[in-house]
């Protein structure tokens, strides 16, 4: 739906029912991935028994023997301090706090904490934070007590599964009601992976997204600035950048690396797809360098890294946002690539990894679950960068 008067981009996305759909879709998904331990994972929330009431979920949430991937650390961390978070947001706002002030100090935070938990041992003592506790059977704990003839009451998350509790014995099941979407080769649940999974490919659009906007903003910006010998360098390695096969380049460091991780997927696509950013950031430089705010500024003698970063570069981020929106889809696309090809990180639950493991079984419940998991993601933010590209545009805001 084209916009009929010129109210801003936000009025443009809100009258845009294509964009607002992927916004929603997106919302669900970053839900999905948020709420991820309340929909799977084999820890009771609550469990009663003659010696009292526990709640094992919760500390589960933090053990990075159940957990050993830092993304889901991450989201669990933010599970876990939502309503924390909630409250304070409230209070802060009606302090009269700015939202994006607010947000970002909450980010802040959030960042200190996980960061803190990170680390096994700080200054060569065991750090209290970092999480190894041996990890329980509940199941086989309930099982042996009703055996016994005690009372036993569990609450367990929407489905009772692991991501990365293996069984043979149920190895390559069709969904039926125990697995709603079938099991793996290994007996591992296909529904617990697709929602862990939501957390990898949103994690690795993100923040391999934010690295190459930051690579191509601060080179794109500098070319457009100072122009001549600066530009002639930067301009040259932006084009042997584009000459090269990036997903070819992709998977040839990736196969340098010995020990893969999510983080090595993510850096490496940061590092090699920065090349548009950067030309659209030059261009807009470029443009604008001779206006006569700009001109003002310099006359004014406010600072080069000011005037790029504080008054220029606002005015450039149009193409660079729509860009981005783009790219977090390609992304996602790029790391289930490498996962289906087996050149990702085998200790997380990516969608590509689960799609090949239905291509060597045969199975048509374990390509055609990942494969519209993938599909709906990247049609979500192709989507909203579609509406974000009309929204500003002005010729279509007049």
């Amino acid at each position: 739906m084209t916009p009929t008067r010129d109210d801003g981009v936000l009025g443009a996305l809100r009258r845009d029912r294509v964009a607002r759909a992927g916004l929603g879709a997106i919302a669900a998904l970053v839900a999905v991935a948020l709420a991820a331990p309340l929909l799977a994972l084999d820890q009771p929330i609550v469990l009663a028994t003659p010696d009292g009431i526990s709640f094992p979920f919760f500390p589960a949430l933090v053990n990075r023997l159940l957990f050993e991937n830092a993304i889901d650390l991450l989201f669990n961390l933010a599970l876990l301090a939502a309503p924390l978070y909630a409250v304070a947001w409230r209070l802060a706002r009606r302090r009269g706090l700015r939202p994006a002030h607010v947000a970002l100090a909450l980010a802040a935070f959030h960042g200190a904490v996980f960061a803190a938990c990170l680390p096994a041992r700080v200054a060569g003592r065991p750090n209290p934070l970092h999480v190894e506790a041996p990890i329980p059977d509940a199941r086989a704990e309930i099982a042996v007590r009703e055996a016994r003839g005690e009372r036993v009451l569990a609450v367990f998350p929407l489905r009772p599964f692991s991501y990365r509790a293996t069984d043979p014995a149920r190895s390559v099941r069709p969904p039926d009601r125990t697995h709603w979407l079938g099991t793996d080769k290994e007996g591992r649940d296909v529904f617990a992976r697709m929602v862990y999974g939501t957390r990898i490919s949103l994690a690795v659009g993100v923040v391999a997204v934010s690295l190459y906007v930051a690579i191509g903003v601060v080179l794109g910006a500098l070319a457009g600035w100072f122009g001549g010998r600066v530009d002639l360098v930067i301009s040259r390695a932006i084009e042997v950048m584009i000459c090269l096969p990036t997903f070819f380049l992709i998977l040839a460091l990736v196969a340098l690396v010995q020990e893969r991780s999510i983080f090595h997927v993510m850096a490496i696509i940061g590092v090699t797809s920065w090349t548009g950013v950067a030309r659209l950031v030059r261009a807009e430089f470029l443009r604008q360098r001779d206006l006569d705010y700009v001109q003002a500024a310099v006359a004014l003698g406010v600072s080069t890294r000011r005037i790029l970063f504080v008054h220029m570069l606002p005015n450039a981020l149009g193409p660079v946002l729509v860009s981005a929106t783009f790219g977090v889809a390609s992304a996602i696309l790029v790391e289930s690539s490498l996962a289906f090809l087996g050149l990702g990180d085998v200790s997380v639950a990516s969608w590509g990894e689960t799609l090949n493991a239905g291509r060597l079984e045969g199975k048509a419940w374990l390509v055609l679950v990942p494969g519209f998991a993938i599909f709906f993601v990247v049609s979500a933010f192709n989507l909203v960068g579609e509406g974000l590209r009309d929204a500003l545009d002005p010729k279509l805001r007049s």
